[in-house]
């Protein structure tokens, strides 16, 4: 790998980041509920892509300290979005699934998001859609290094 932190490589992976944020940030305001913050949000996107976990399962994953997590899955069952149920191997745990209603939010903030994004997407030309498309997988990788 090329050393980065230079030239039109450094401009690049700046442009790169100062894009990805902003473009976070305007996708994060199309929320479907208003009243659950990011962290409880992608608390609910982690076990909708990673099924039941136990909460200090959801900490790391989430890069947050257990007893926070402990308080985010407490606001979340008690706003019926996640279930606390016994672990089915060590009983002195629990682990935490999402509701229906929890699934049926998610797919409306998907929704909404995905509807937000094509509209940003209208915009572009041919080239620059396959040049966006060709790159969203790497995008993807990026996102879960």
């Amino acid at each position: 790998m090329p050393d980065l932190t230079h030239g039109d490589d450094a401009a690049a992976v700046n442009s790169l980041r100062s894009a990805v944020m902003r473009l976070s940030r305007r996708l994060k305001h199309q929320r479907v509920d208003e009243s659950l913050s990011p962290t409880e949000m992608s608390v609910l996107g982690t076990l909708a892509r990673c099924g039941t976990a136990t909460p200090g399962e959801l900490a790391r994953k989430e890069h947050v300290q257990p007893p926070s997590m402990t308080r985010i899955v407490a606001l979340l069952e008690a706003k019926g979005l996640v279930r606390l149920e016994p672990h089915p191997e060590d009983r002195r745990q629990k682990v935490v699934t999402q509701t229906e209603r929890a699934e049926a939010m998610l797919e409306e903030s998907r929704r909404k998001r995905n509807a937000f994004l094509a509209s940003l997407v209208a915009d572009l030309d041919e080239d620059e859609w396959a040049k966006l498309r060709a790159a969203a997988p790497v995008l993807e990788k990026l996102a879960h290094l």
